[in-house]
């Protein structure tokens, strides 16, 4: 697997196992899966992040992942902020609640965390309705 996709490590969550030992997981990493369940939800047109994320693409050359995923980590249990632009024309109301099934469900079968909350904030409506018009053309 090639580390383009590796973000450094900054906060860790410590988890127990039966035999005293630990497993540490990243809230970068929570961000990541998060991210990634996000940017597979229909009607989602991008994630809004803030000023340093757009930043970092641009220097990177890579794309973030965690872009506009804000991730709170408890011992067994954590809370995710997600920030998006919708694609005009979806339904909002079923674009967050898909966006809150496979979150949580991507989160929690790959940390093994509980996901208390899954807040979905729409920050914007693409509406370049030229570019929607030719990816609907090229799926029919």
């Amino acid at each position: 697997m090639e580390n383009e996709n590796v973000e450094d490590v900054k906060e860790e969550v410590l988890i127990e196992s039966q035999d005293n030992s630990s497993i540490k997981i990243s809230d970068d990493v929570v961000a990541v899966i998060a991210g990634v369940a996000v940017s597979e939800v229909p009607g989602v047109s991008g994630m809004a992040g803030g000023f340093a994320g757009g930043i970092t693409e641009v220097l990177s050359g890579k794309k973030n992942l965690s872009k506009g995923i804000k991730v709170e980590v408890g011992e067994k249990e954590t809370k995710i902020d997600v920030n998006i632009i919708v694609e005009y024309g979806t339904r909002i109301p079923d674009v967050a609640f898909e966006i809150q099934n496979r979150v949580k469900k991507a989160v929690e079968t790959m940390t093994g965390l509980k996901v208390i909350e899954v807040n979905v904030h729409v920050q914007g409506v693409n509406t370049d309705i030229t570019n929607q018009e030719q990816d609907n053309n090229v799926q029919e």
